[in-house]
Formats: C-alpha cells, sequence, structure tokens
C-alpha cells in the first residue's frame, strides 16, 4: 500500500507493535510471514534460538512433562503442535522423549489395524480403527496433528510415513476426515480434515512423497468447496464459531485457520478464498489488527481445556498479537497487503 496514507500509516503501526514484541516468536512470523524475509537467514536463526529460550516455549516444554499424549491442552501432542507454530528450531533431540510419547500413542496397535463393522461398539472400537459403509470413522486431527509438528520440528524418526500412510488409507472420497459413527454421515468433517492436510503438505514437501501431496490436496476441495467457511448449499455458515477467530487454533475450525491451509498449498488465489479473504480483510480493527473473538483454554494447573501460558485478550476491543501475525501472513500471501 502506499506510504504516507493513512491505511499506510496504520500497517506501520502494527507491524512497528508486532516487532517490538516480548515474543520472538511473533517477531519471528511478522518477519518471515508477512515481510518475507528467508528463514535461513543469519539473524532469524538466531531468532528462532531465542525462540527455544523463551519463557513461553520453556513453559509449554515443562508443561508437557509427566501428562497423557493428548491432554488438552498441555499434553506433549498439543505442546509440540504449539512449538511448530512458534517457530521452534528444527532437529533439536529435547524434544525427543514427547515425540516419542505421542508418536508410540498415535501408532499403538488399535490405530494400525481397520476393522468393518455396520455399528460402532465399544469392543469394535478397542479392537481397531472402525469402518461403517467403507468409511473410516477416525478423527484424522489427531494423526494429522502429530504428522504436522514432527515434520515442522524436524523431528521425524521415520515414523511419519506410517502416520501419512494411515491417512491416506482413512480418507473419505470427498477428500477429508470424520469420526462421525452415524452410518449415514456421508460427508467430511472440516474440523478433522484441516490437520491432515496440512500435515500431509508438508511431509509431502520434506520428503518429496507426491502421494502425500495428492492427499493433501484432495483435501484442500473440503474447504474450497464450502468457499472456506460457508454452507455448500446455502448462504449460511458451516457453524457459527467457524466466523469467530481464536488462537490456538488446537482442532477447532475457524475460517482463519482455513486459510493459513490452503495458504500452505499455495491455493489462496483460489477465487473460492475470495469471500473468506473479503471477510478477514473486513474484521480488522482501527488499530490495524485483529483480535480473538473466542478461546478454548483457560490457564490453571487443574482440570481440563488448561494451558501451560496465556494467547493474549479474547476481546472484541483489544487486537491480539498472535492472531494478527496470523491474519497479515495470509493477506500478504494473497498479495492483499
Amino acid at each position: 500500500m502506499p506510504r504516507g496514507t493513512e491505511e499506510g500509516r496504520v500497517m506501520d503501526e502494527v507491524l512497528s507493535w508486532l516487532l517490538q514484541s516480548e515474543e520472538p516468536s511473533v517477531r519471528w512470523r511478522v518477519r518471515t510471514g508477512v515481510l518475507g524475509e528467508a528463514d535461513d537467514t543469519r539473524s532469524v536463526r538466531a531468532l528462532r534460538d531465542e525462540v527455544r529460550r523463551s519463557p513461553r516455549v520453556r513453559a509449554i516444554v515443562k508443561g508437557a512433562e509427566g501428562m497423557r499424549p493428548y491432554a488438552k491442552w498441555k499434553g506433549p501432542h498439543w505442546a509440540l503442535l504449539s512449538l511448530a507454530g512458534l517457530g521452534y528450531p528444527a532437529g533439536d533431540s529435547e524434544l525427543s522423549s514427547l515425540r516419542d510419547a505421542v508418536l508410540d500413542h498415535w501408532l499403538a496397535p488399535r490405530y494400525m489395524k481397520d476393522v468393518d463393522v455396520s455399528r460402532a461398539t465399544k469392543a469394535a472400537a478397542q479392537a481397531g480403527v472402525v469402518r461403517i459403509a467403507g468409511r473410516a470413522r477416525r478423527c484424522g486431527s489427531q494423526q494429522g496433528g502429530a504428522l504436522l509438528a514432527i515434520v515442522r520440528l524436524g523431528i521425524d524418526d521415520g515414523r511419519g510415513a506410517t502416520l501419512a500412510g494411515r491417512l491416506r488409507e482413512w480418507q473419505w472420497p470427498d477428500g477429508g476426515w470424520n469420526c462421525d459413527v452415524s452410518p449415514s454421515a456421508a460427508m467430511s468433517s472440516v474440523n478433522e480434515t484441516l490437520l491432515p492436510m496440512r500435515g500431509l503438505k508438508s511431509y509431502a514437501d520434506a520428503s518429496g512423497d507426491t502421494s502425500a501431496a495428492d492427499t493433501a490436496r484432495g483435501a484442500a476441495e473440503v474447504l474450497l468447496e464450502r468457499r472456506v467457511a460457508w454452507r455448500r448449499s446455502s448462504a449460511e455458515p458451516i457453524a457459527p464459531d467457524v466466523m469467530k477467530t481464536h488462537h490456538p487454533v488446537y482442532w477447532h475450525y475457524d475460517f482463519l485457520a482455513g486459510l493459513i491451509g490452503l495458504m500452505e498449498l499455495g491455493l489462496l488465489a483460489d477465487p473460492r478464498c475470495g469471500d473468506a479473504l473479503d471477510y478477514l480483510q473486513s474484521q480488522r480493527r482501527p488499530d490495524g489488527g485483529w483480535g480473538a473473538d473466542v478461546k478454548y483454554w483457560r490457564v490453571s494447573d487443574d482440570g481440563s481445556n488448561i494451558e501451560s501460558v496465556s494467547w493474549g485478550p479474547v476481546s472484541r476491543q483489544v487486537s491480539n498479537e498472535w492472531v494478527t501475525c496470523e491474519a497479515l501472513t495470509v493477506l500478504a500471501a494473497a498479495g492483499r497487503l
């Protein structure tokens, strides 16, 4: 945008705000995702090492110790996903124990065998992955999230290929995944499709696996056919919460999370992203940032849905730097800044 305009002034101010953040992860995301700085420069590598040593990251790693792998949201599964999004440097052996806990869990024998049944039962679920009417009823967000995390963090010890293979086998005909055990369920879930799509794309980029890339591209159609956030049959949103931004995403889909995933596949130029991009721009606040509309976490030592750290304000009046980084990254990739 032209410098000297009001819009340009607001952009300068929001970038200055983010680049002065106490969070090195925010500064990393702005420099690489918004301003286009290469991730392998000496200064960015130093910044990513600062991320590794930051109080936020140390709290996340410590909070995961001794937790069940999928404990929401402190468990190793969620800790690795957070670290992958924060710019934690790749290949750190410190994360090996967290990786092993996660992969041992998601590659346990019950997930390596498919069981064809006419209806779901506890016994069938314990025996393997339930398949009803030819469709695997599996929460793809789980294995997909694990794959995304280990690839992004550079700690895939070879088991990523098994995760990718199982996700391909569980893919539904329309391209996505769903854990709905109702025999009549015939459409994929955006909640269960986003993370497998992103994980398979990251795996394909890292390994050169063209089958994984094709599977990820097929999954993108689940989002694109819905114009990222709307029902295929009407102008209504997929669900009310889909139009509300939040961070972290976890497995709760929203329109900005969908745009992030499609950005990673290089699909933001698809005309079916246009309405979601317009809506994202319309949600910008006068200060140039974006806010978190809802949250699914709380900071506590006990209970469910607990976090080791706060992820900033959840308010319609105050911008959230994490959501703002994501929004600006998407708009920069779409050529809308």
